[in-house]
């Protein structure tokens, strides 16, 4: 089913919701966060909430009802903390809805709804995922409570695959300065803020940590100056994502910190790659999500080329019980 279409089935069973629960774990748990990012902005009424799976499971919100919905999401739906939550969310009445890559899963079986997103096709297939539960999020606050900018948000719906592609179509050759400056890098930070948060913790504890062994950290920068920039010194390696939207400011504010230390920064920033031009700018900031991921994976595959290590090369990962 369609996000609109699910929300709308929803709706005529709970006709009030009080919480809204998005769930999942690693890069999936990331690309939920534009969603929860959205609806914990524009909501007046909504108590939203983001939590990685296992956490769910535990510790789960005492408002995990007949009232709320929960989101789950998982690429090959077989993560077992996010099944489990799933679950969990559907025993104590939530309606649950699953996002997912393979319609047969274990994810898949245990939640009320089920979308499918691509992923193998090209790079916009591989935002299908973040791209929905955005969808969601706007469906659930347009539903329950109306939406001023509901229309420009369909229109940049629209556009976001080809800007997307359109992108990653001329990186090539800074993803591979890139990875010639950064491949012999002993850790690498990266930040941003806004929606673009978790693609900046994503692309730090999945593409580098997880699939290069590279250490890293990655914070908001609005957390910067709060702790973070001591470690700042000519030559430390940083990679800051710049958002086209209300919070600039901050991605700014720390940019221009960087270079007065003479950091070694790599700025990808979303007014580059036709956020706020191609996309409607009352609802731009919500977009940059996508383009920065996209364009990210690029970088990590030029990366994982001079370092002779495949992006899906693991050391326990799928090999050992944790």
């Amino acid at each position: 089913m369609e996000p609109k279409q699910i929300i709308q089935s929803i709706k005529e069973k709970m006709p009030c919701v009080k919480s809204v629960y998005f769930v999942g774990c690693g890069a999936s748990k990331a690309e939920l966060y534009p969603g929860k990012y959205f609806l914990e902005m524009n909501s007046k009424n909504i108590r939203v909430g983001h939590y990685t799976a296992n956490e769910f499971l535990h510790a789960t919100p005492v408002a995990v009802d007949e009232t709320a919905i929960v989101v789950t999401c998982s690429l090959g739906g077989t993560t077992p903390e996010t099944v489990a939550a799933s679950k969990k969310a559907m025993e104590l009445g939530a309606q649950v809805i699953a996002v997912t890559h393979a319609a047969e899963s274990p994810l898949a079986k245990n939640a009320h709804y089920v979308i499918l997103h691509g992923f193998e096709k090209n790079y916009a297939a591989k935002l299908e995922k973040m791209t929905n539960v955005l969808m969601l999020a706007v469906e659930i606050l347009n539903q329950y409570e109306g939406y001023a900018h509901y229309d420009e948000m369909q229109e940049a719906f629209g556009r976001i695959y080809d800007v997307i592609e359109k992108s990653v179509s001329f990186v090539l050759p800074s993803a591979k300065c890139f990875a010639e400056d950064y491949k012999d890098a002993p850790v690498i930070y990266v930040m941003s803020s806004g929606a673009t948060q978790e693609v900046a913790y994503a692309f730090s504890i999945c593409l580098l940590m997880e699939m290069q062994w590279v250490n890293s950290g990655s914070f908001h920068d609005g957390e910067f100056f709060h702790g973070p920039f001591e470690i700042v010194d000519k030559d430390v390696p940083f990679i800051l994502l710049m958002n086209e939207g209300r919070t600039r400011a901050l991605d700014s504010r720390a940019l221009d910190f960087l270079n007065r230390f003479q950091a070694k920064t790599t700025v990808l920033d979303g007014k580059d790659f036709g956020i706020g031009s191609e996309v409607p700018a009352a609802v731009a900031e919500y977009f940059n999500p996508m383009v920065l991921t996209a364009v990210l994976r690029v970088y990590a595959e030029q990366l994982a080329i001079v370092r002779c290590h495949p992006l899906t090369q693991r050391r326990y990962m799928w090999k050992l019980e944790y």
